[in-house]
């Protein structure tokens, strides 16, 4: 490691439970139940003789917020978590509602992001030639498009080439090929940075790429300053050269930490070449460090037109606190791929009423003619999403999904073990990588379509997680998706009711905290 990047390196921070537990959900609800407690403690002598009037209000009260809720537009299993919360606690649980539901401390982010899309909503024209193909091969394609590019930011092109990378280490390889070719700009945004082996090798170029004049930039997640980077690691870069931010710096109650993350992965070089997957910048995802046995992870790299919306996409999330927002690299046209098939990228924002991430998911299960098959590290779903998966199963279609045999987080474990039950009983396949922990995000179905991205089958991402992939249509690549597949289940034990019954305790832990599922 040379001695600049050194320069960079802190002793490793420890992970900071603690801090992690300040800034989430659970800790606010929490703290109102508290107050509730301590104010009906601390006036109990006056509050007995006031209990039958407080019965009347507290039913008439509940009964309000219940009609509220189901004339809400929010996901009926939501309802049913805040259903749950206000019978047993309606003031801590009404006032949390309202602090959701208000978006406190988003609601500039949310308008800033509604103005920059605004602002690049024709940047990048679809080809209609492209949709004429699409709509002539009645695929459903040109529709789910249709959808998708509401906001005039994801079209779908041609002429784009894609490889697969069916692990981590695979992607990192590339990676390092690629930005050592970097002539003009490197922009990389990332749920986790971490320093160690990987996060060095990637720094030393872009130290030396910023001294060469290139445009490097940087951006990853505000939880990072509580489990892997110091504060002050933006200016700690941008004494290198390489313009650096903090998505959503972590602020108690005006956000928590789970909720509104940048969990996107993009990697965009010159224009030309983007990276897109579950893969973060860290040891264990390329399996330099055993944190949870072998880690299982892909990527996909781009190479054409298509990496025009993955610039865009960084652009809009760099440009949110930028006075002068400035979109001129998006305008890079990308060297000519020459290859088959349709690649569109696309992103979701949980600031808005869309559940792009979840609608692609659902279109491909109901669309499938043969198979659909699944990589997914959480298993933590709504009613529509299991609905859709089991309908798949019962109408014949080939459902298999591969989970982890080793847990990274037990709550996150145990409730999707609380949906074993039901899709087995669909004719859904489930299958367990024994090795180690499973972080792809992989749907491919029927050999013509596929999904490679960030996007995990749980509220965290469906709902509340700033999310990104890449969709796939008759795109070479994508036998190799379904080959890796085949060889993963290869080291997989198949969940069969007799290991079901050996679940027990997962499942009864699952069953839990499954009315709290949305809030986890």
């Amino acid at each position: 490691m040379s001695k600049d990047t050194a320069i960079l390196r802190l002793a490793k921070p420890k992970k900071k439970g603690l801090l992690r537990l300040l800034f989430s959900r659970f800790f606010l609800f929490v703290l109102l139940l508290a107050s509730q407690i301590f104010l009906f403690a601390s006036a109990y002598r006056w509050f007995r003789q006031i209990v039958p009037y407080y019965t009347v209000l507290q039913t008439l009260y509940v009964i309000l917020m219940i009609t509220y809720l189901f004339n809400n537009g929010m996901d009926s299993s939501a309802k049913l978590t805040w259903l749950f919360l206000l019978a047993l606690f309606p003031i801590p649980a009404s006032l949390l509602l309202a602090y959701t539901k208000t978006n406190f401390g988003h609601r500039s982010t949310k308008a800033r992001i509604e103005s920059l899309i605004e602002k690049t909503k024709h940047a990048l024209p679809q080809d209609e030639t492209v949709l004429a193909a699409l709509a002539a091969d009645h695929s459903g394609t040109d529709d789910l498009h249709r959808y998708i590019n509401r906001s005039g930011c994801f079209p779908i092109y041609t002429d784009t080439e894609v490889s697969y990378f069916p692990l981590g280490e695979n992607k990192f390889d590339a990676m390092l090929a690629e930005l050592k070719k970097a002539e003009k700009f490197i922009f990389l945004e990332y749920f986790i940075i971490e320093e160690g082996e990987m996060w060095g090798r990637i720094l030393e170029i872009l130290i030396e790429k910023a001294a060469q004049g290139v445009d490097v930039r940087v951006m990853y997640d505000g939880t990072c300053e509580v489990t892997t980077l110091p504060h002050d690691y933006p200016r700690r870069l941008m004494k290198h050269g390489i313009k650096a931010k903090m998505f959503a710096p972590m602020t108690p109650f005006l956000s928590t930490h789970y909720n509104y993350r940048d969990h996107r992965k993009i990697l965009v070089i010159d224009g030309n070449v983007a990276f897109n997957g579950g893969v973060n910048l860290a040891d264990e995802y390329i399996n330099r460090r055993t944190v949870h046995g072998h880690w299982k992870d892909a990527a996909v790299m781009l190479r054409g037109a298509a990496v025009r919306s993955f610039t865009l996409m960084f652009l809009q999330m760099w440009n949110i606190g930028e006075a002068a927002p400035d979109f001129s690299p998006a305008d890079t046209a990308a060297e000519p791929a020459g290859a088959a098939g349709y690649v569109m990228p696309y992103g979701d924002c949980p600031l808005d009423e869309d559940k792009v991430g979840e609608s692609v998911y659902i279109d491909i299960l109901y669309r499938a003619n043969r198979y659909v098959h699944i990589m997914t590290p959480y298993l933590i779903l709504d009613g529509e999403l299991e609905a859709a998966i089991r309908y798949a199963a019962e109408r014949g279609i080939d459902v298999r999904l591969i989970l982890p045999g080793v847990p990274d987080k037990t709550i996150p474990y145990a409730l999707a073990k609380s949906h074993y039950r039901a899709l087995l009983a669909a004719g859904v396949r489930i299958y367990e990588y024994t090795p180690g922990f499973v972080h792809a995000k992989v749907f491919v179905s029927d050999d013509v379509k596929a999904v490679v991205g960030t996007i995990n089958l749980d509220y965290r991402s469906l709902y509340h997680h700033f999310e990104c992939a890449t969709y796939l249509y008759q795109v070479p690549c994508i036998r190799e998706i379904e080959a890796d597949f085949t060889a993963t289940l290869e080291k997989c034990r198949e969940i069969t009711p007799a290991l079901l019954r050996e679940m027990l305790p997962y499942r009864l832990l699952g069953g839990l905290v499954k009315s709290l599922a949305p809030l986890v």
